[in-house]
């Protein structure tokens, strides 16, 4: 991508957040990310019927070309999704997490692991019924990409919703967590489901297991190294400028060395959010600085939600839809709802952690794991094989329905459930 292309893309990027912004705030009135997710998906409707009509004018043709000049996976993975980690660890109370890191450790590995092999095995069954099968590794790799409750899709719904403190630190903290999992697992299935057949078992488990040691180990140690490097040179001085320059560095930089070393960077840049955002606010900055330095990064975090969530909507315009994919994504909707359920209720019950939750904790957990950028960016990422478009047509549809209609119903959820 040239420089020219990427402002360009950029350029445009804005324009159409500001302007579904403007139009979800003078007609929808929508909560603002779902909102604009919303006027997106209009927008991009709009293209195809006004393609279909007038067949002429290329719009779709014009839009998938420009999509795919833009590596949208590689944008968010690696580039606007440590910013929102970092703005979204920034504002979690690290000691409501510490009383609770048994419960998000849980959620975090055991939960996306389970979430994965009965999401895999339902869909395998699920493809075959709507008569566009997908080998059973592949539905593993879904069930991988799919299985993460994404904290730029929670944290955006969250912070409107009034429900119990404690629950919302794990639900927030296990969205935080649990896509550093997710990313490692998608790879090490994927790997193996390229390989295919009697090369689909090279990798190992030892070697899966060290992968995820490298990744998600290597990605903490980095995020406190770099979590105490920033705390003491925002302790060395009192000047808000450098120290919001200092906490940009900061999340830029562990992105790179993440990358260079094959480390988890979302853990890392998740990590260090946690420390700045505890014992930095509290030890190393004064009342000046916490007042420029936490709105600044509110509005880097309001600023790229707007951005990324246009391109979940205009993603739309690049899909090729199929009668049998279309079955196969409605369906896959009460499938990832049932493995939620599943893959909570297995870790707390069977690791005994569901005593002392608040009244209605578990559906408004099941309801609020929504999924979004993550689960969209994991399966661009794929690499080509005749059933990704399936793959994608699936996600997409647990993806929009998790973002509209549980992230706008959540509230009502969690008001029923507490109250039964």
């Amino acid at each position: 991508m040239t420089v020219t292309t990427l402002l360009d893309f950029a350029a445009l990027m804005f324009l159409a957040a500001a302007l579904m912004g403007w139009l979800n705030a003078r007609t929808l009135k929508l909560p603002h990310t779902i909102g604009i997710v919303v006027a997106s998906i209009a927008a991009s409707l709009l293209i195809l019927l006004l393609d279909a009509a007038v067949p002429g004018l290329g719009l779709q043709d014009t839009g998938r070309a420009l999509i795919g000049d833009i590596d949208v996976s590689g944008l968010i993975l690696d580039g606007m999704l440590a910013f929102l980690l970092f703005a979204g660890a920034l504002t979690v109370n690290l000691d409501d997490l510490l009383s609770r890191k048994w419960s998000v450790l849980a959620l975090a590995t055991v939960g996306v692991a389970i979430s994965t092999v009965v999401i895999g095995g339902a869909m395998y069954g699920v493809f075959a019924l709507a008569g566009a099968p997908v080998p059973f590794m592949w539905c593993l790799v879904f069930g991988a990409l799919i299985s993460p409750t994404d904290p730029v899709a929670v944290l955006a719904i969250l912070r409107q919703l009034g429900l119990p403190e404690g629950l919302v630190t794990e639900i927030t903290g296990e969205s935080l967590f649990n896509d550093g999992v997710a990313i490692v697992l998608f790879a090490v299935l994927v790997e193996i489901a390229v390989g295919g057949g009697a090369e689909a078992h090279a990798l190992g488990l030892t070697d899966s297991l060290l992968l995820f040691g490298q990744e998600a180990g290597g990605g903490l140690l980095l995020g406190v190294l770099g979590g105490v490097l920033a705390f003491a040179m925002l302790k060395s001085v009192d000047h808000y400028e450098t120290e919001i320059l200092v906490t940009l560095a900061l999340v830029s930089g562990l992105t790179t060395v993440a990358h260079t070393f094959h480390v988890s960077a979302p853990l890392a840049v998740v990590i260090a959010g946690l420390l700045v955002g505890n014992h930095g606010a509290r030890f190393a900055m004064s009342q000046r600085t916490l007042d420029h330095l936490f709105p600044f990064w509110t509005l880097v975090d309001e600023v790229l939600n707007s951005l990324l969530f246009v391109l979940i909507g205009f993603e739309v315009l690049a899909l090729t839809l199929d009668m049998s994919w279309l079955m196969a994504a409605v369906l896959a909707i009460p499938v990832s709802l049932a493995a939620r359920a599943i893959s909570l209720s297995i870790p707390f019950y069977g690791f005994g952690l569901a005593r002392g939750r608040p009244r209605g904790a578990a559906p408004v957990m099941i309801w609020g794991g929504l999924h979004g950028a993550i689960s969209v960016a994991l399966v661009l990422s794929l690499p080509p094989s005749p059933w990704k478009q399936e793959l994608l047509v699936a996600c997409y549809s647990v993806v929009l329905f998790s973002i509209i209609v549980q992230g706008l119903t959540l509230e009502r959820v969690a008001r029923f459930f507490s109250r039964a």
